[in-house]
């Protein structure tokens, strides 16, 4: 490889390129060399270690809140690029699209579906959930120019076996809310609106 670079040295030489500057950077493939711009090839690196692991699924989890399933989508984003996701159901071995970005829900789940998103997790309510409505749901998670592939994670939801949804994980989702009470007590109290 050294011999090919003097090589190329010499025909530089030969050609009459003394006064241009030799770029820092040369790429050889096979037998051919060819000079790279250092500045594109340090932002193509850049560009490929942001896609890696842009987003990873960390949990999946599924309760009844009501008459409803709730179906909480747990991921570690690493990226501030857009989230897409699909949540689908696998019944009798074929696959059914309940809420989606990424592809079109089926018009059984359209009025009964719907999905929040909140930092770090997205949630799937499916209303007037029946045993009908059992089966492996899947999340799946891709971010927007994110080359590593969809993250999937899928879970068995069985009626009978599934818990109760626990109203302290509802305060987790959104705290700024019972935050700005706490700190506003004092305030209140100060007012004479709050007699403690």
């Amino acid at each position: 490889m050294g011999e090919a670079l003097q090589q190329h040295g010499r025909a530089s030489e030969q050609s009459g390129d003394m006064g241009k500057a030799p770029l820092s950077v040369t790429a050889t493939v096979g037998h051919l060399s060819r000079e790279m711009n250092p500045t594109i090839g340090i932002a193509v690196i850049l560009t490929v270690l942001q896609a890696a692991n842009c987003q990873m699924i960390k949990d999946l989890s599924a309760c009844l809140l009501g008459q409803s399933l709730r179906v909480d989508c747990r991921y570690e984003n690493k990226t501030s690029n857009p989230l897409t996701y699909e949540f689908s159901i696998t019944k009798d071995n074929r696959k059914h699209v309940i809420h989606s970005t990424i592809s079109v829900s089926e018009n059984i789940y359209r009025s009964r579906a719907n999905v929040t998103m909140h930092k770090n997790l997205v949630c799937l309510y499916l209303q007037s959930f029946t045993t009908s409505d059992e089966g492996v749901y899947m999340c799946e998670l891709k971010a927007t120019n994110d080359y590593t592939g969809n993250q999937i994670k899928n879970i068995t939801v069985i009626k009978d076996k599934l818990e109760k949804c626990a109203g302290f994980s509802l305060l987790i989702q959104n705290t700024s809310w019972l935050l700005l009470l706490l700190l506003s007590l004092p305030l209140l109290q100060a007012v004479d609106f709050v007699s403690l």
